[in-house]
Order: structure tokens, then sequence, then C-alpha cells
């Protein structure tokens, strides 16, 4: 199934996984999930988990998966800057992952419908149709497998039920947005049903890209007479374009055959394209006496702040002239666009072989490609820029066999695994601070993996449970670089050396989990849990000269956990809470700064992968719903992260490198959210619910070696929604309005100022209103 095709999520207080919008708060018991293999009540289940349906989605105006993390404790999602495509940073508990580079592995493991979604790039999923999402944090090394070291993050969509039913959907709200949504779910014979779903979305971008000459005509202050930087638009037009603009279509379609209880068969095809300009970047910060700034000036203009445009504009250009005098021989042109188009199949078959004992087929099959371009300086001036094409088909099946014994005392699962994926990789980069130029013209990235697994969980006395599980994995990985000229000419003499050199990994794998549960009783359940997780090594993808070709191992965690799991008041209130010790070993890191392998030239570009070192990892999470009379609804999270590394490995160190007291990059230490609804019944049975949500987090770094110029303050967002039903329950108007006090915050930010001498930052969107529409039928 698709990444952004095919699934609505939501993450929230887990009591909100059958409320809706307007009809008031639902029994939290009817929360069932599937985290342990089997289906189980959510307060039954040992596991620091979050779930939630797509109708809370709706009731907090979020639009995709990067905007739902406010609400789900100690997790951290966020789209990537301009030069990492359509992409997303994701991180639980402070271990993750931001590079989309298909050589380095995510950290936190992304489902849909059980099949595992392989890469960071397309992974900011939109929300449509869906039945549940699962978050589950801290390691999920046996039950969800490798690059499930913080957690997962599994989203179940909507089966179809022959039931006649469906809804369209329509928003209209600021820069021109327009959403289109709709299902459809009917029978074809007494056994075979279908459904289908569908999303299209517009809307115009929020950062304004200007043409700098005509903006500063040649020959005032910040463009000088002699030399300066010519105008390319018309004087009085000076908008060249945006950025950060909504342009996305996707369309899935299932098919369900369900003969009898004991066999039940779903078959999906999605597809999706998602057509777009750059993410929403601005220069936050230029200073050409930068260390690593071995260019000269061009135009006479030196790259410095008279390019920073603004809160919400630059002056990115596209064209990147040759340049001679510099070595540059060739011109290139970065895509002002970030385009992504794929499609997915995925088959499940359910299998009763006996009355307790039960067969469960998974595979998928995922193919994607993705292009972008970024100008890395976002000025006018030949700096730094890049052009991406990446290709990947990917394949897994998976097998389960679950049963019973002992008169039910004990469930297993025992399975297997495999998946193999081919990623082509083609890159341009002209790095002209640098003077720099080549391109990688497909670097071939085969990847495979097979595991094997067993879970168990004894009811060994009354309340009493144990739960375990195994799970062997061999995975290998190869990486063969190519590192010529645009044209397939020689590159340039230092990359040369680097043309067809192939890197490898292979390695084998045992995690394990133990974990001890105890119902005091009905309403109250406590656990204990010792779990293990890693995510796989490989080859440095960016080598810029041959010494930085090298190898870095997977990191791994032994994780230390209790919980406790609580509803009382008469099940009025919901109290959740989970502690956690973990010893995070040879953390994988992205180096900007690398002198031991950046012969002769201690400032030359470095963006190495390697194991940074070792690090304690301490917190704490809790959850909450609250009820305190009918048709109101209170919900709340909190969590704290304390990451402190306790040795820092060589590779890593340096004046400019990762250092104690750093923290993991995307890892804010305090997070809290706050929400709050009340249906108010009237006359004729329609009824009218306001929301208001407000979530803060605290500080975070972007890098792995922390600066005050790789560092985001802490911001608070706030969302209100209200909501008109009909008293037929199945037509919804809603107003929204989201970041209502016009906050102005960054998510991301790109830290180049040990090479070129700047940072971008990606800004979050400002207040926006909308109105949506639903009817069901």
């Amino acid at each position: 199934m698709s990444c952004a095709a095919v699934a609505a999520i939501a993450i929230a207080p887990p009591s909100f996984a059958q409320d809706a919008a307007g009809t008031g708060p639902a029994n939290p018991d009817e929360i069932i999930v599937t985290a342990q293999f089997r289906a189980q009540n959510l307060q039954d289940t040992p596991i620091a988990i979050t779930a939630v349906s797509a109708d809370m989605l709706d009731a907090r105006s979020q639009t995709d998966i990067s905007q739902v993390a406010g609400q789900a404790p100690g997790l951290n999602l966020q789209p990537n800057n301009a030069n990492f495509g359509p992409s997303m940073a994701a991180s639980i508990r402070g271990v993750g992952q931001y590079d989309p580079s298909p050589a380095v592995e995510p950290g936190v493991g992304l489902y849909v419908d059980d099949v595992y979604y392989p890469s960071l790039t397309g992974g900011v999923f939109d929300l449509l149709d869906l039945d549940r999402v699962e978050i589950l944090r801290g390691p999920q090394g046996t039950l969800a497998g490798r690059n499930s070291i913080g957690g997962a993050i599994k989203l179940y969509s909507k089966k179809p039920q022959g039931d006649g039913s469906g809804m369209v959907q329509a928003t209209y709200g600021s820069r021109n947005r327009l959403d289109l949504r709709g299902s459809a779910d009917f029978a074809l014979t007494n056994a075979i049903s279908a459904r289908i779903s569908a999303a299209a979305k517009r809307q115009d971008g929020y950062v304004k890209v200007y043409d700098y000459g005509c903006v500063n005509p040649v020959g005032t202050a910040n463009n000088p007479a002699q030399g300066g930087i010519p105008a390319i638009r018309p004087s009085g037009d000076c908008q060249t374009g945006t950025m950060g603009d909504v342009n996305y279509q996707a369309a899935r379609g299932q098919l369900r055959y369900n003969p009898s209880d004991t066999l039940d068969i779903n078959l999906s095809a999605d597809y999706v394209s998602d057509n777009r300009a750059q993410a929403g970047s601005v220069l936050v910060s230029a200073d050409n006496a930068a260390p690593g700034a071995l260019r000269g000036d061009y135009y006479n203009v030196p790259f410095d702040s008279r390019f920073i445009c603004g809160p919400y504009c630059n002056y990115a250009t596209d064209l990147m002239p040759a340049d001679a005098v510099n070595g540059i021989a060739y011109a290139t042109q970065q895509p002002v666009t970030t385009k992504y188009e794929g499609y997915g199949l995925s088959g499940t078959i359910d299998l009763a072989l006996t009355d307790n004992l039960q067969l469960k087929s998974i595979t998928g099959y995922r193919s994607f490609d993705s292009s972008y371009g970024a100008d890395a300086d976002l000025s006018p001036l030949p700096v730094n820029g890049s052009s991406t094409d990446i290709s990947t088909d990917f394949f897994s099946q998976e097998l389960r066999l679950s049963g019973t014994l002992a008169n039910d005392a004990i469930d297993y699962t025992v399975g297997g695994y495999y998946s193999h994926m081919k990623t082509s990789f083609a890159n341009v980069q002209d790095i002209r601070y640098a003077r720099l130029q080549f391109a990688s013209l497909g670097d071939d990235v085969p990847a495979e993996s097979l595991a094997f697994f067993a879970h168990a969980s004894w009811e060994v006395l009354y309340g009493l449970t144990v739960n375990a599980g195994v799970r062997r994995t061999h995975e290998n990985k190869d990486y063969t670089f190519s590192r010529r000229f645009a044209d397939g000419s020689v590159g340039q003499p230092v990359v040369g050396p680097l043309d067809g050199l192939t890197g490898e990994y292979s390695e084998n794998r045992w995690d394990y989990r133990a974990n001890l549960q105890y119902e005091w009783t009905p309403s109250l359940m406590t656990y204990v849990q010792f779990s293990t997780g890693y995510k796989g090594g490989g080859i440095n993808p960016r080598p810029y000269f041959a010494s930085q070709v090298q190898p870095f191992s997977s990191e791994s965690i032994n994780a230390y956990e209790i919980g406790l799991k609580s509803d009382f008041l008469d099940r009025a209130v919901r109290l959740n809470l989970s502690a956690y010790y973990n010893r995070y070993r040879d953390i994988q890191m992205v180096l900007t700064s690398c002198p031991a392998f950046t012969p002769g030239n201690a400032v030359a570009p470095c963006s190495m992968t390697a194991n940074a070192g070792d690090a304690d990892v301490k917190g704490f999470e809790a959850e909450t719903t609250i009820r305190p009379l009918a048709g109101m609804l209170i919900d709340g999270s909190l969590s704290y992260i304390d990451f402190e590394y306790t040795s820092i490995a060589a590779a890593a160190s340096g004046p400019q490198g990762v250092k104690l007291g750093d923290v993991a990059p995307f890892t804010s230490e305090w997070k809290w959210s706050i929400g709050a609804q009340y249906e108010a019944m009237l006359p004729g049975g329609s009824s009218l619910t306001p929301r208001f949500d407000v979530t803060y987090q605290s500080g975070l770094y972007t890098a792995a070696n922390n600066a005050p110029s790789n560092f985001i303050p802490s911001y608070t967002l706030a969302t209100a929604r209200l909501t008109w039903r009909n008293g037929e329950g199945d037509l919804d108007i809603s107003l929204a309005v989201t970041n209502i006090f016009d906050k102005y915050h960054l998510v991301t930010s790109f830290d180049q100022s040990l090479g070129q001498g700047s940072v971008a930052g990606q800004p979050g969107r400002p207040r926006e209103w909308s109105v949506t529409a639903t009817k069901r039928f």
C-alpha cells in the first residue's frame, strides 16, 4: 500500500480510536490494536502505544503525518528541507533518521497494512481512508524488525465491507486551497466486496521567490554598479514564483474475498502523484568569511546578509553558469520542482487452519520515482546547487503462523520475513564555494533482508502474563559509486577515483524482548520490559573524496521500560504512563565536518555518515483523557527526553564535530499537548462541536554537531475547529483555523555554516483558515 496514497492518520491520546468530532466520546474499551500480532484491547497491551482514528484527525484539522506528531509523546515528525526532497525526519525518544539516502536506514519503521515502507522519501503520508494508526514507542526489534529501533508507525486502512457506504468531502481555504476527497464501498457478490478512494489537493505556496536584481537594481546599495547582479524580471514585477505549495493526487482500489469465517483475502493497488515546487525555504544567515568558503566573490558581490529576504521569501535561482576561471567547466540547472510518483500492490491472506491455528501471508510491492533540486544558498549567486533523481523498487513477503496452547493460556506467533530493494540514486552536485562539480549518474544500491521471529504470551497466573520474543535477521547491501561530469565524461581529478568503487555491508543480528505484565484490577495494569533493536549499517553515500568512502556499522539499543495503564472514576478518566532508560550504542550521525577524512583541506566539503559514539537516553511519557460530563472530552500528553552522550568516536570528534553535551538531531527535551471539545446538541437533533488544541515543543538542534546555527527555538501552536452536524448524522460543515496566533517558527534548518557559510530554514505555515463540507452515504 502506498505511503502517500492510502492512509488517513491521526496521532492522539489512546482513547480516541472510536471518537468523532460532533458525535461525542465513545467507550475507550473499544480500542483494538494488533501490536503483538493479535487483536488486543489497547489497555491490555503492555507497550507504550498511541492509537487513534481518522475522525479525531479531522477534529484537529490535520492533513498529513508531519502535523500529527504534536499529540503523540516522544514523537517528532517534520518534512525535510528542499535539499532532501519529498521526505521527512522521523524520530521517537531521540532515535531516528532525517537522511533520505538509500544507503542509510530509517530509525522509525513505517508500515501500511503491515507492509513495510522502506524509505523516508515519500514518507509525508497524506490522510485518507484510515481505520486506525498504532504508534509504538521504543525499540520493536522482535515485533516489527529491523530499522524500528526508535519505534514504529503502523497505519491500517479501512477494509471493504460491501455495505454501500461512502463519503465525499470538499475543503476551501487560505491561498486558494482546494481539497477533494471521496470513498465508496460496495458489494460485487455475496463474498466479494470492493472499496475505492481518491484525493486531490491544491494550494498556492506561502514562501515567495523574488528576482534579486529586480528588487535591488544595479547601482543601489546592495548591488554595485560595476559587475552587479542583473535583473531577469521587468521592473515592478519582481516575483518569480513561490515555494511550499501543494499539488497532489492519489487513488486506491481494494478487493476483498471473504467467503467464510475461515478465509479473508484482501488485495490493494494504489497510485500517487506529488508534483509541486520545493519546500518553502528562507535564508536565515549568510557569511562568506566562513572557513570553508574557498571561492571568490561573483558579480563583484559577496555572499552575505544582503540576500536575507525576509520571513517568507528568498532570492533563489536555478541556473549556475560555467566558470572557467575557477575551474567549473559546465553550467548546471537545478529543477525548481519536487516530484514523487509511485504505485503499490499488496495482498493479505488470513486463513484459519483450525480453531486455534491461523496462517497469515502479507505480500507487498512498491515502486516510486522522485526528482528534486535545490539552490542551497537561496541567493542569485552560484554558490551551491544540486539536483537528484531516485528510483526504487521494493518487494516484501511475510508469513505468520499463530495459535494457542495449554487451554488458551499461551498465545504464540512464529514467522519469517524477506525483502529485496533496488535503488538507483542519481545526483548532480555543483559546489562552487569549493570549486567542486560532479555527477552521480546512477549509484546502484541493492539491499536484501531475511528474518525469522517468534513471540509468545503466557498467562502464568490469573492477571500475570509473561511476553517474550526473539528475531534473527540477516541483511546485506552494496553501494556502487559513479562520479563523472553530467555529460558522462571523466570527472574532476579529486572525485575521479570514486568512479566505479563498490562498498559492501552485511550483518547478522539477534533481537530480544522480555515483558512481564500484571493486571491488578480490570482497569489497572502495569508492566516491566527489556527489549532490543537496531538500525542497519552501510557505506557513506556522499563521499567527496576517496578517503571518505567509509563503512559505518549498525547502531543498537538495549531498552528498559516500566509502564502503567489505568482507567478510573467509572472510566471517565484514563491515564497511561511510561518511563524508560535506553543504552544507545554506535549512534549513526551525518557529520558536516570530518577533517580526518578530508586530505589537505580541513574545511573542504563533508557529509559523512559515521558512528558518532554512545549515549544513555532517559525519559518519561504521559497520556490522558478526561470526560468530565456528557459530550465533553479533554485530552493531553506530556513527554521528557534526557539524551546524554557517554562517549564520542574519534571519527566524529574535533573542534567542529560531535561533543559530549550534544543531543541527537530533532530531539525536543519537552513536549506537551492539550485539547478539548464539547458537543452541544441543538434543536432538531443537530449538534455543534467546538474544539481547541495547543501543542508545545522545546528547542531542538537539526544537526549532529550542535551549534547556535542549527538550533530551533521552542514554540507553541494553537488550532481551533467548529463543526456542525445535521440531525441525520450524514452531513458535516466545519470551519478551522490552524496556527491561530500566526506564530512564526522554523520546522527544520539546513546548516552549512562550516562550508559555504549560510543557514537555510523552513518556516512552518502561517495562520490558515479552511471550510470543509463532508457528506456521508
